[in-house]
């Protein structure tokens, strides 16, 4: 009897599960529904992107002419410019500390690079980021060494978690000199010897270090003395200039520097406070398929915006007029850290479908983040290449054009900015993003698929579309495509970043 009846179960629950199953595999159908007389946010959002200095963007490298040509033809504000600590004589204005005999300035490695970046950027807001010091501003157990080849990376550069000198005015006269050799056509040294550099830009941003919870480890107290007497130099040089500061790299445990350095109790009078920054990359686990990745990045993208806003709620109660520019947004693959550090290391190849999905994730938060007010939400970065966080790159290293992250940032560029309407919008497919804009170029509806299959969208009864512009697997490292609208549905590729043109 028992036997039997187990056997009775088995079969009933066997003849109705099939039809559950199919039901769960079904499509669901979206709800889109839109609002165009309500407008839910007005965004204040530029997007744009980073520039890290490395071998591959120098003058005869063989990503160098196509980088540039992107970089110009995308004609972004607020592009970060940063010289970095694995190539010290790249990034390094004085190597050596100065005796009453001489000093060791140098800016041969640097200008040329800074040239051209300046140059692919004319007419467009620039934030500079010198992050890395010269080494002997620090209390070392022995003199640091750097490599004289400029192009071979060394990530040991970075030592020290107390300056030698503790008024900081040497770190200060440093930055202010670096700053008149870019803006004043040069500086006088330590030494009173005036060195001539011809230049005479003005740079809008001076962003004052770089992940200032892992390069020397500041503690609040610190960092906020430090930027204060680096901006009143500076200040000297250029009355004009305004600066950001912090540049988190892990933001959810940093709460305590953003309570102390956001609080103007703690600066010296008329400190300017005029953007906070902080830096998110999604980062799987090592053994997770690809397949998986589409929930992890989306998942780890919700969990920093959380961090986000909870910053941001810091900062509208003690500084809010300060700015926020999320400067580094992107992801690190497992595979990154093995080619960055293990010398001849063959790095596997981005697993195939990577760049549109990297590229969807950074339009969803571009979404979110003007939802939350964030001002400048940059991606990171133009190049990268096996030694230098391959993943990360806007470029495709092996042909020197763009990639899929970088077109999602054309896209997004040039439809989306500051002063646009979000207007209230409503989606039940969570497999999808979709955020209608009204735009000073007319309605339009940003449309991001999170997942690997292809999916369907309806527009709302009486939303007239005319066109779509995409970046998919299909478009490669193409430009966006186009196509016409036809009837009221949209259908959508795995991982495309879509905007619907309406009338």
């Amino acid at each position: 009897m028992r036997n039997f009846r187990s056997l009775f179960i088995t079969v009933v629950l066997g003849c109705i599960s099939t039809p559950i199953e199919l039901m769960a595999q079904q499509p669901s159908t979206p709800e889109l529904k839109i609002d165009w007389s309500k407008t839910a946010f007005e965004s204040k959002s530029t997007p744009t992107l980073q520039v890290v200095v490395n071998p591959q963007i120098l003058r005869g490298s063989t990503m160098h002419d196509g980088t540039f040509a992107a970089l110009k033809m995308l004609g972004a504000d607020y592009v970060r410019y940063v010289p970095w600590l694995p190539y010290p004589k790249q990034a390094v204005a004085e190597l050596d500390p100065p005796t009453k005999d001489k000093t060791s300035w140098n800016f041969k490695y640097i200008d040329p690079a800074l040239e051209d970046f300046m140059k692919a950027t004319e007419g467009h807001s620039v934030v500079m980021n010198f992050s890395t010091m010269p080494a002997w501003l620090w209390k070392t157990d022995k003199p640091v060494t750097y490599p004289d080849d400029p192009n071979q990376v060394y990530w040991e550069y970075t030592q020290g978690t107390e300056l030698r000198d503790p008024s900081m005015k040497e770190a200060a006269d440093y930055y202010a000199r670096l700053l008149s050799w870019y803006e004043k056509g040069g500086f006088t040294d330590e030494n009173g010897k005036h060195h001539e550099s011809g230049h005479h830009y003005k740079f809008a941003y001076w962003e004052v270090l770089n992940e200032i919870d892992f390069e020397h480890h500041w503690t609040p107290e610190a960092y906020t003395k430090f930027y204060d007497a680096v901006t009143a130099a500076m200040l000297k040089v250029d009355p004009d200039i305004k600066f950001m500061a912090v540049s988190s790299a892990s933001p959810r445990t940093h709460g305590q520097m953003y309570e102390y350095f956001l609080d103007p109790a703690h600066h010296a009078p008329d400190t300017h406070l005029d953007f906070l920054t902080y830096h998110f990359y999604a980062s799987p686990p090592e053994s997770e398929p690809f397949s998986a990745m589409q929930y992890t990045f989306f998942d780890q993208a919700d969990g920093f915006l959380a961090t986000a806003r909870y910053i941001e709620q810091i900062k509208h109660r003690l500084s809010p007029n300060t700015k926020t520019d999320l400067n580094e947004l992107g992801v690190i693959l497992p595979e990154d850290s093995k080619s960055n550090r293990i010398p001849g290391y063959k790095a596997k190849p981005e697993p195939e479908g990577y760049w549109n999905l990297a590229g969807a994730m950074y339009a969803y938060i571009y979404i979110e983040g003007a939802k939350m007010g964030i001002d400048v939400l940059g991606e990171s970065q133009l190049v990268g290449y096996p030694t230098q966080y391959p993943s990360v790159s806007m470029m495709n290293y092996n042909t020197a054009k763009p990639n899929p992250r970088f077109w999602v940032l054309k896209l997004l560029k040039d439809n989306f900015g500051p002063g646009d309407h979000m207007m209230e919008t409503a989606e039940h497919n969570r497999d999808l993003a979709v955020q209608a804009f009204g735009t000073a170029k007319g309605k339009k509806i940003l449309v991001i698929n999170k997942r690997g299959v292809a999916q369907e969208i309806t527009l709302p009864e009486g939303t007239a579309a005319t066109s779509v512009s995409y970046v998919a697997p299909s478009t490669g490292d193409g430009q966006p495509g186009v196509k016409q609208m036809q009837g009221s549905k949209v259908q959508l590729e795995p991982y495309e970043v879509a905007v619907i043109s309406v009338q």
